[in-house]
């Protein structure tokens, strides 16, 4: 094993117990934090810089509720012998990427914690830059947002559901019921409107027209150049 995964195992392992120790789970935090320390360590994809020694504290730390979930989806992804781990979109850049791994939705990519899944095929220019300029938001989300992400986005999903339903119902019959439905859950959460304005796809081709976000939630990375 490098040396590099046994000092992030270690390292990572420490950072996990002191986090779980404040909630009575210190056993369980060190398993989560040493196994991604050891995973991401061999797999050298924190960058030797501040952004990546950040990125490393907080996927150790505040966020290790969404690491977790992220090593779920690398145990998904070792039983596929076609997972496709991309080493180029990952090495020393804070992330996992498979183009296949955990799926949910035919093509559409998922992020849990640092993991980027179902990226298809990268040697598309669009699909490469869906990791970097959407993905990659979403798995910094998670490191900020840490445990509330899952419930903020989440909490979003089913409240947008709703009322969607309830917008479809009083003035948007013209649509299909699961087109508007998903506009409201999915593409007007505010997480999802943050990645789409970055990877400059806002409104995105799904979105029903009209209805939620006009403008961009912020600039998109090929605006900033």
């Amino acid at each position: 094993m490098r040396s590099e995964a046994v000092g992030a195992a270690i390292a990572g392992g420490a950072l996990g117990a002191l986090t779980g120790a404040l909630v009575g789970l210190p056993a369980v935090g060190a398993v989560v934090g040493g196994l991604n320390g050891a995973v991401s360590g061999h797999r050298r994809i924190y960058e030797r810089s501040t952004r990546g020694a950040l990125a490393f504290v907080l996927d150790s730390s505040w966020a290790l509720a969404t690491t977790a979930a992220g090593l779920a989806a690398h145990a998904v992804a070792a039983a596929q012998p076609d997972a496709g781990y991309a080493a180029e979109l990952s090495e020393r850049r804070n992330r996992h990427v498979y183009a296949r791994g955990l799926r949910f939705r035919r093509g559409f990519a998922i992020t849990t914690g640092n993991v980027v899944n179902g990226a298809g095929d990268l040697a598309s220019a669009r699909r490469a830059r869906l990791v970097t300029d959407h993905e990659d938001v979403h798995v910094w989300q998670s490191r900020l947002f840490g445990p509330l992400f899952p419930l903020l986005y989440g909490g979003w999903m089913l409240g947008g559901a709703v009322f969607g339903s309830i917008v479809w119902a009083a003035r948007r019959r013209d649509q299909p019921f699961a087109k508007v439905v998903e506009t409201c859950a999915y593409y007007l959460n505010p997480f999802e409107w943050w990645a789409y304005s970055r990877d400059d796809h806002w409104p995105p081709a799904g979105k029903v027209a009209g209805l939620g976000w006009r403008r961009p939630a912020v600039q998109s990375f090929a605006a900033r150049g």
